[in-house]
């Protein structure tokens, strides 16, 4: 059965970026793709003249227009879907993604030396996604077709199978190979690092092995160092087609995604997947 990738479309230029990459992801994998505009127009007292709902409906449609004619002219047999509702954009894009194989948003820049940001869309989306979330900022339209490594990383403290199942299953399809990081942290490094390397490594080795049992064709890497997790991610990714991290499920935290992510999606220089587990 065909999978769908659904990408949310507004009117800046990162998400034309998400749209070409989610292209790109639905011809490699032979999906379907899912074009998603939503916004809720709120009034304010300082804002003089409110668009009248024809006219929002007619800016909406333009831009779901113009993602799908890009689109179109990168891989004409995509089949696409559209969807345009006038209502909380978290909200819409969670719920076309409920039954997805994967999400994909566009991620804006600071500024010069500043890195980039997670809208508040994007973080609630990313908090509250039941699978995938990649996000994709503009120069970063290139898909993992083009040949870089999906690098993922991995905290062996915890049950990382859903991580390590998507980033093997992407490397795999697109004949890539995989580079795993793992770090800590350690309040004596001159006394415990050998140990310390050699616990996390047999540690990565023992969760890595049934995906390489079901994976056989997938060339495995590994880095275990100790330092901040973002730093190593962020310069493993350099080259990367994909970075892939994890979102534990916390009960009851909103909006909230872990400092790990946080910082990484800051960063990091290709498009990164976040993958819900535990």
């Amino acid at each position: 059965m065909p999978g769908r990738v659904v990408v949310g479309v507004d009117e800046s230029d990162e998400s034309l970026a998400a749209a070409d990459w989610a292209g790109d992801e639905a011809a490699f994998l032979g999906a379907e793709l899912l074009l998603v505009n939503a916004s809720l127009w709120q009034v304010h007292v300082l804002v003089a003249v409110v668009p009248a709902r024809d006219e929002r409906e007619g800016q909406a449609a333009g831009l779901l227009d113009a993602a799908e004619a890009r689109v179109k002219e990168r891989h004409p047999g995509v089949p696409t879907t559209r969807r345009q509702i006038e209502d909380a954009p978290s909200k819409v894009l969670l719920s076309a993604a409920s039954d997805a194989d994967l999400l994909v948003l566009g991620s804006r820049r600071l500024g010069a030396g500043e890195g980039f940001v997670l809208g508040s869309v994007a973080q609630e989306v990313v908090a509250a996604a039941a699978g995938p979330v990649v996000l994709v900022r503009r120069r970063q339209a290139a898909g993992l077709a083009d040949g870089g490594r999906v690098v993922v990383g991995v905290d062996v403290r915890h049950d990382t199978g859903e991580l390590l199942g998507f980033a093997f299953d992407a490397a795999a399809r697109r004949e890539v190979s995989l580079h795993l990081v793992t770090t800590w942290h350690l309040p004596f490094p001159h006394l415990a690092e050998q140990s310390a390397v050699q616990n996390h490594e047999e540690a990565l080795a023992a969760a890595v092995q049934p995906f390489r049992e079901r994976f056989p064709q997938v060339r495995v890497s590994w880095d275990a160092e100790a330092g901040r997790a973002v730093d190593h991610l962020v310069s493993s990714a350099s080259g990367a087609g994909l970075l892939v991290i994890g979102n534990r499920r916390r009960a009851g935290a909103g909006a909230h995604i872990g400092a790990v992510a946080h910082g990484v999606i800051h960063h990091a220089p290709c498009p990164v997947a976040v993958v819900p587990h535990g």
